[in-house]
Order: structure tokens, then C-alpha cells, then sequence
């Protein structure tokens, strides 16, 4: 058995849409509307946040609030590393998707030597960098971040100066240079992609499970599927944004995309996933109240953290 900590992360200095923050109380508003006493069993801890500096406007076009981002990678990777350091498991509960990579440094600075696997379920790839991005919204750009790449290749800015100087530093964040293989990633009901995210996807031949996928095999399966394709990693962090489910279930996330995951689908794939003693971490991204009616993607996303911390709860310990 493993005991849980949960890490509050109210940040969306990487969003393109306001109100991500507020994703975490949305989420706990709903375990009480939900009448459960999951926020009263866990320990809870909260990652100070710097999103006053969004009333100052974005200064790095290429790299929205990257000075921002960069102090947050920093505060995530350091609370994941002490709870890992501690023996929990973390699991993440964050705004926007960009302080992913703050747990991908937390997990490599607890555990230098390991080979680290990443399931990311998610809509988007968010494998863009400051030279390739379209809107400059570091969310998108989490993926990057953890691999050390720049896609040159693809390049279409040309960002400069103190915004090369953070995004070199922010690839140091926790231990110098890359923290995952690209080789290393596993990707899930990704559907809205760019053509230098494509590039990268294919150039690595980065694993790949498409949302009919997992309606025609179902998510327990795909789940074993996911794992054995990190076969070879020693551990394991499932990264989950709201947005991979289906626009229809709810607006209440920035970038909805239809044909994406049921609500069920999602739990089941999740739980199935946190299962398996090799998962270190788990983080769920991108819950945004403001842009919802009667909190349904909070409802529905505390349902899926509240089934997945039980599949944590129940599993075998992994021998050292």
C-alpha cells in the first residue's frame, strides 16, 4: 500500500485562456457536492503560485511568461522530489499543463539514475518549443521541456535574448539536460496536432494510441498496452488533461477537441494505468470552472482522481 500526498499546483501562468487556476477548488467543491471525504483522507500541500505576474501582459511572444514558468517548473520539481523523497505518491492536481514538466524534474532529481516513461493523455502533443510555436502559450510546450529539444528543423520564430536565456534555463530545472527519451513517451487520444509536433512524433516514432483505439479495445487493455510499450523504464508518470476527454462531456477546459475520450472511458484507463507499481506519479491538468455550466468537468474530473487515487491505494509495493 501507498500513502498519498496531494500537490496543489493553482497556476495558469502557461495558459492561452484565463481561469485554469481555479481548477483545484472546483475539483474539491465537487467532492463535497459528490458527498466524499477524499480531500479529508489525503494530505494536502500547495505549491505557491505566481500568477499576479499575468496582470503585468506577456513580454516573450514566443514564450508566454516564460520568467513565470520558469519559477514554476522550479517550485513543482521541488515539491515532487521531497514527496517522493518522503515515500509518497504524488498525485499532481494543477492548472495548466505546463508545470508537467516541474513533476518530470521532480521525479529525475528524486531518482537521477532511473529511465523514466511518460503516458501523456492528452489532446494535444504539447511538444512545441519558442522556435516552433503558433500562439506562444507555454502549455503547449511541456513535452519539449522534458525531452531538451528545440526542433530547429521546424523552426518559424525567432526568439531572442532573455527568452533563449530562460528556455535554456528552464531545460536545467531540477538536474542539467533532458529528462526523458523521446523514444520513452507514450502518447494517448493526441488528435490535435501541428505539423512540428508531427515532425517530432514521427522522427522519434513516439508511441502512439489513437481514441478509437481505446473504444474498440477497450481502456483496461490499452492501459496494459501503454505500460508494455515502456516496458523497459524503470518508472512511470501518467500525465492526464481534462481535454482528452470529449468536448460534448463539457466545456469546462481551455482547448476542447471533440471525438476524445467518455468520462468512464477516461477513469477506467487512468485507474487501470496507476494500477501498475511502476507508476511513480500521477497529474491531472486543466480544469477550468470559469468556462463551464454546474461544474460537470470538475465533477467529472474528481471522479476520475478519486478512482484512480483508490487503484494507488490497493496495489502491490514495488520490490526495490
Amino acid at each position: 500500500m501507498k500513502e498519498i500526498k496531494i500537490i496543489e499546483v493553482k497556476s495558469e501562468i502557461g495558459a492561452g485562456t484565463r481561469g485554469a487556476s481555479l481548477g483545484v477548488e472546483a475539483m474539491k467543491i465537487a467532492s463535497l457536492d459528490l458527498n466524499s471525504d477524499f480531500f479529508k483522507q489525503y494530505d494536502s500541500i500547495e505549491v505557491e503560485n505566481v500568477n499576479e505576474l499575468l496582470f503585468d501582459g506577456a513580454k516573450h511572444s514566443y514564450a508566454k511568461f516564460i520568467d513565470g514558468v520558469l519559477i514554476m517548473e522550479e517550485r513543482v520539481c521541488l515539491e515532487v522530489y521531497e514527496q517522493l523523497f518522503d515515500e509518497f505518491f504524488p498525485i499532481i492536481m494543477a492548472g495548466d499543463h505546463s508545470t508537467a514538466y516541474g513533476t518530470i524534474a521532480g521525479i529525475k532529481k528524486a531518482h537521477p539514475k532511473i529511465r523514466l516513461g511518460v503516458i501523456w493523455i492528452d489532446a494535444h502533443a504539447d511538444f512545441h518549443t519558442p522556435f516552433t510555436t503558433p500562439s506562444g502559450n507555454m502549455h503547449g510546450m511541456a513535452v519539449a521541456m522534458a525531452c531538451g529539444l528545440d526542433n530547429l528543423e521546424c523552426k518559424v520564430n525567432d526568439p531572442r535574448g532573455e527568452t533563449l536565456d530562460y528556455w535554456e534555463q528552464i531545460k536545467d530545472v531540477g538536474i542539467p539536460g533532458p529528462k526523458i527519451y523521446p523514444e520513452d513517451i507514450v502518447y494517448i487520444a493526441v488528435r490535435d496536432l501541428e505539423k512540428p509536433e508531427n515532425y517530432l512524433i514521427n522522427k522519434y516514432n513516439i508511441n502512439f494510441i489513437e481514441t478509437e483505439d481505446v473504444k474498440k479495445i477497450g481502456p483496461a487493455k490499452i492501459a496494459e498496452k501503454a505500460l508494455q510499450m515502456l516496458d523497459h523504464c524503470d518508472l512511470i508518470y501518467v500525465s492526464f488533461d481534462v481535454d482528452s476527454m470529449d468536448s460534448r462531456i463539457s466545456t469546462g477546459t481551455g482547448t476542447p477537441v471533440p471525438n476524445g475520450l467518455t468520462v468512464d472511458e477516461a477513469k477506467e484507463l487512468n485507474a487501470a494505468l496507476a494500477k501498475n507499481p511502476k507508476v511513480c506519479a500521477w497529474e491531472i491538468v486543466e480544469v477550468n470552472p470559469t468556462l463551464d455550466t454546474e461544474n460537470r468537468m470538475a465533477e467529472s474530473a474528481f471522479e476520475i482522481v478519486e478512482a484512480t487515487a483508490k487503484a494507488v491505494v490497493g496495489r502491490p509495493v514495488l520490490a526495490e
